[in-house]
């Protein structure tokens, strides 16, 4: 943990450049923020460099749950020391949706702030998005025999044995890939005419599936190409990493033989033709902006980017069905993207399927199979525990928002988009609005949230299961 707030500290510093080449006052905060993290950092290690590296399962769900709520607390500082988010609950609610990449944002007027935090808080989606230890395991040498525990940890769903066998190679090649196609979509959007700086911002929330935007109505005033552009690179976000290297490796024929990704372009295009169809019923606008519109908000919600081109509450309410039913779902395994993930919905419903031929042939052998192999039992378990534990965990969400008296759609659409790492919902928490009216309480409720669903559930909460604690 020592080390990571060191690594934190760093990227403060990065900010701190940026502040200085604008010239402008919070220089002086990320100074400060830095110097902070970096003593404590460094303090910390001096206590502990002479421990044991060697970390284990528990360890490792310690630590990755521990250095999302840390790098939360320390990246707050600047919005706090410089004034800009004067309120602690407020300033932690907003570094710790930049980190899980939920984008879900308290400030009203985006736009007055100084250039260094806005690049600060798409800094912290960077970070998140491809997961602060997994660029750490990729630069760093400190996590002695560890690292595949705490990779594992992290980064549930990143298909390793495909990309390298050594794990801090694989971690540099995902990282390799990742910056890549940052720097490639900030190429074609300042071709598009969007500055420099602002295509460096979105291009590390489209990448990230972050969605905080440098300009208060996010996407709306851009040019249909920007928006083109950006539609594709949430796509790519959403797309399993693993399936970008088999791309740059020219084998596109794996990349469609991959059952998961066949139903994330099917299940996309499915809903953009609906939503489509419906908004030009409905005299929405011309045809092409009806499709941008409708293809935008669809791809931008189901890969939990968030980023926003229309006010899709101002759509017929069959249409908002159809917006918070994607919320549930999230793109690809071993992507960016939140949400619970396309697979764990396919195999679902392979599952089910498979049980009505079950009863019928109870003595058959029925195996299910995802992309021609036999799908272990033990895995079908886990994803059945996964959407019962999800959706309990949504529940219970929904009851104390409502408790502390918000409305309940709007209590629905905070808790699927902050679980979901979206960023919009419903209600007084939609595309036009931010969460800035959201009591303090509830603040803390969907920060609790959002690290829930970053983290699959599992991965945090297993550390309050009373057998974790026990030396056996």
């Amino acid at each position: 943990m020592s080390v990571l707030i060191i690594v934190e500290s760093f990227f403060l510093i990065i900010s701190s450049a940026v502040a200085l080449y604008y010239g402008e006052g919070d220089f002086i905060s990320f100074i400060q923020s830095s110097a902070i993290s970096l003593i404590c950092g460094g303090v910390l290690y001096l206590i502990t460099h002479n421990c044991s590296k060697d970390i284990g399962k528990r360890e490792a769900y310690l630590v990755v749950s521990m250095v999302w709520i840390v790098f939360s607390i320390f990246g707050s500082l600047p919005f706090l020391l410089g004034g800009y988010i004067p309120n602690f609950t407020d300033a932690f609610f907003e570094t710790i949706s930049g980190f899980t990449t939920t984008g879900a944002s308290i400030v009203n007027d985006i736009e007055a702030l100084p250039h260094g935090i806005l690049f600060w808080r798409s800094l912290t989606h960077l970070l998140g998005g491809m997961g602060i230890l997994v660029l750490t395991v990729a630069i760093l040498p400190v996590f002695g025999f560890g690292v595949m525990a705490l990779f594992s940890a992290e980064a549930a769903g990143i298909t390793v044995d495909k990309l390298h066998p050594r794990i801090k190679e694989t971690a540099q090649q995902l990282w390799g890939i990742y910056m890549l196609l940052v720097v490639l979509e900030t190429i074609f959007l300042v071709f598009g005419g969007m500055s420099c700086f602002d295509a460096i911002c979105h291009s590390f929330g489209t990448l990230a599936s972050g969605g905080f935007s440098t300009k208060n109505s996010s996407i709306v005033n851009y040019s249909p190409y920007i928006q083109y552009v950006l539609i594709v690179f949430m796509f790519l976000a959403g797309t399993n990493f693993t399936l970008h290297y088999f791309g740059l490796k020219g084998q596109f024929k794996k990349i469609w033989k991959n059952q998961e990704f066949r139903v994330y372009v099917e299940l996309v295009l499915s809903i953009t033709i609906i939503i489509t169809a419906s908004l030009v019923y409905l005299d929405h606008g011309t045809f092409e902006k009806s499709f941008r519109d409708a293809l935008f908000q669809v791809v931008s919600v189901i890969t939990s980017t968030g980023f926003v081109s229309a006010d899709y509450t101002l759509w017929h309410p069959y249409l908002w069905f159809l917006i918070f039913g994607l919320m549930f779902t999230g793109a690809c395994v071993g992507s960016t993207s939140g949400g619970v993930k396309i697979l764990r919905h396919l195999l679902l419903v392979k599952n089910s399927t498979l049980e009505f031929k079950r009863l019928i042939h109870p003595a058959a052998i029925l195996p299910i199979r995802y992309n021609g192999n036999t799908v272990n039992q033990n895995i079908i378990s886990k994803v059945l525990a996964f959407f019962i534990l999800y959706l309990v965990v949504f529940f219970i969400g929904c009851f104390l928002m409502t408790f502390i008296g918000m409305d309940f759609i709007s209590s629905m659409g905070a808790v699927a988009t902050t679980m979901g790492g979206i960023g919009p919902g419903l209600g007084m928490v939609g595309p036009m609005n931010n969460f800035s009216l959201v009591p303090d309480s509830g603040k803390w409720i969907l920060s609790f949230l959002m690290l829930l669903g970053r983290l699959e559930l599992f991965t945090f909460l297993i550390v309050f299961a009373p057998s974790f604690w026990k030396n056996q």
